[in-house]
């Protein structure tokens, strides 16, 4: 009964301290995807996603129950940072919902408009002050649709803030400048003066904190190397809710001898004996890994430019060239996006073609082959048949249609037509198609207790070659995997020229999981050889499991910006680029790579060998 009436008082407490309203919350699961369509819409930087905000301690005064709640320190506010826009992870401020799911839009609308926008200040929360009261003029002038929104959050907002009346003087004018901040935004240039120690302003839900700045200016301005700051983390929420954390940038420890000032002389005794024990290691994973990252406030960074002899270094080694695929030819030279200095750097990236080594003649496996003849059947419906051309000027009949018009024109005094037969001919379908399957190590991984990822992929390469066999179409098969931009791998497999034949099933076969996925390199070598294809219609698919990256700087959204300069230029050659990925987190960066419509995401991988050639079937209907 008491645990009951505590639980009970709990609630009631903290929902009267913060003034919620969980009955009408919008959670940024709902509106994430509208609101990052929202953004971009209204002229939003397209690399920005949309994430969760941190749940951060804001230090401002607190009423009386608030404090014996013990609620009402924290404040999720919306900022934005080199890679992401970051919203409250859930409104729940006003008792109404729709005005909850405004908040949320309008954050994105001001999000959106601050480019170029960074007020000056002695502090940042007065920089902050004044530059959301730019950030929201240039917003209402810019889209005057947007005032009327905003003004009815306005006037839900001001009732839920600190009254200026119970607040001591320095702060209660300091809350009377917010205040008309917010009714008449740009007309409050500074704000009030405070005594040191006073207690920061309560949140504005309704603006952005911290910088406004965009994320280019960002990095300009920090001087870091963009990979190195940028979360570049997957989006919110998928199936489980994600939290994020603030980072903050700190020295590097100084000292020396850590280990050593822990050592005890009486552990000497231990080295003499040995049991066989399953000791755990660093690298087993914690079970509370989760938890623990949970109850931190900051996650601290640092970077490290000594070069330590005992650092040990772990890097993907190259096999053998007696154990490595046969490289074909000396390489090829291919230019790279650099979306921090806005150039494309020619020769940037070296792509070595390679043919699989050991890979024997076989046949289709046999637990493919009731699904292969499945796809024979279906495809070969798609395969053009022979029909009757009218007003032929030869063929091996009459077009009776054109004979009875060719009549009457003559007796009209009209000039008769002399296409006057039908033609039985066979139109074959002019389409080209490369398949491009990312083999990085991430294909290593399992997606059920019987089959990995490279697994999935052998199958689906597969069965593509025998559905496509039925249409008679012109396709190619290649892989892809990349150590630096020295050594980008390309696996051909099979060429537009080839036979789909048991020679061509033991290379599918013997494909294995390579290093990393350089996917602009990748994209633009296919782009070479499919645009070599004389057809009217020619697809590039693109089978991928991950986000690109690589060990040299190819991480995050320098991966992004190349990957996505190189579709664009794919779409130029008149490619029609489709990515179709396994990743659970790829809506959160494919439409910014290729469009809202140019990918698809399968959410169970074991179905992907059934799926792709249906994808491509509807690409060329």
């Amino acid at each position: 009964m008491e645990e009951v009436v505590g639980k009970l008082w709990h609630r009631w407490v903290t929902r009267t301290a913060i003034g919620n309203h969980p009955e009408a919350v919008v959670k940024l699961k709902e509106i994430e995807r509208t609101a990052g369509v929202f953004f971009r819409a209204l002229g939003g930087d397209s690399g920005l996603r949309v994430a969760a905000a941190t749940n951060d301690e804001h230090g401002a005064r607190r009423s009386l129950l608030a404090r014996i709640a013990g609620a009402g320190d924290r404040a999720a506010r919306a900022r934005m940072d080199p890679s992401t826009l970051r919203l409250p992870p859930e409104i729940d401020l006003f008792p109404e919902r729709s005005l909850n799911r405004d908040l949320y839009l309008w954050l994105a609308a001001l999000a959106a408009a601050h480019d170029g926008i960074e007020a000056e200040g002695c502090d940042e929360a007065a920089k902050t002050f004044r530059t959301n009261q730019f950030a929201t003029c240039a917003a209402l002038h810019a889209w005057p649709g947007l005032e009327p929104r905003y003004r009815r959050l306005v006037a839900a907002y001001l009732p839920t803030r600190p009254q200026p009346e119970k607040l001591p003087a320095a702060e209660a004018e300091r809350e009377r400048a917010i205040r008309r901040a917010l009714e008449a935004p740009g007309t409050v240039f500074t704000l009030p003066a405070v005594p040191e120690g006073t207690p920061p302003a309560h949140p504005v839900m309704l603006w952005l904190t911290g910088s406004l700045c965009s994320a280019g200016s960002a990095t300009r301005r920090s001087g870091a190397d963009p990979e190195q700051t940028a979360d570049g983390g997957p989006p919110a929420f998928e199936e489980t809710e994600r939290r994020a954390h603030r980072a903050e940038q700190v020295d590097m420890p100084q000292e020396k001898n850590g280990l050593l000032l822990m050592f005890r002389a009486e552990s000497l005794l231990a080295v003499a004996e040995f049991l066989r024990i399953n000791r755990p290691t660093d690298d087993d994973p914690d079970p509370n890994a989760a938890d623990a990252a949970r109850d931190l406030d900051h996650l601290s960074l640092t970077q490290d430019n000594e070069r330590v002899a005992s650092k040990v270094r772990f890097d993907l080694d190259l096999p053998s060239a007696a154990e490595d695929d046969v490289v074909l030819g000396p390489g090829i030279p291919l230019p790279e996006w650099d979306y921090r200095k806005g150039i494309l750097l020619e020769d940037h990236v070296r792509l070595a073609e390679l043919a699989a080594r050991d890979a024997p003649a076989c046949p289709l496996p046999e637990n493919l082959r009731r699904t292969a003849r499945r796809l024979h059947q279906q495809f070969a419906a798609l395969q053009p048949g022979r029909r009757w051309i009218k007003a032929q000027a030869d063929g091996s009949e009459l077009d009776l249609d054109a004979v009875v018009r060719a009549q009457t024109d003559r007796a009209v005094g009209r000039h008769p037509s002399d296409q006057l037969y039908l033609s039985l001919e066979k139109r074959e379908r002019d389409l080209a198609c490369m398949v491009l399957a990312d083999l990085s190590l991430s294909t290593d991984s399992w997606v059920s207790s019987e089959a990995r990822v490279i697994d999935v992929i052998r199958d689906t390469l597969l069965l593509f070659g025998e559905a496509l066999g039925a249409t008679g179409d012109r396709f190619a098969l290649a892989g892809f995997s990349s150590v630096k931009r020295s050594q980008v791998r390309f696996h051909r497999l099979k060429d537009f020229g080839d036979r789909f034949d048991d020679r061509i099933r033991g290379r599918i076969v013997a494909i294995k999981p390579g290093y990393y996925t350089r996917l602009g390199a990748a994209i633009r070598r296919a782009s070479q050889l499919l645009a070599a294809e004389q057809a009217s219609r020619r697809i590039l698919l693109i089978l991928s499991d991950g986000k690109p990256n690589d060990l040299d700087l190819y991480e995050g959204r320098y991966g992004i910006e190349d990957t996505r300069v190189a579709v664009g230029e794919a779409r130029k050659q008149g490619l029609v680029p489709f990515c179709v990925t396994i990743d659970r987190e790829g809506a959160g960066y494919l439409p910014h790579l290729f469009g809202p419509a140019g990918f698809a995401v399968i959410r169970k991988p074991e179905e992907l060998p059934a799926r792709l050639p249906m994808f491509y079937a509807q690409l060329t209907r």
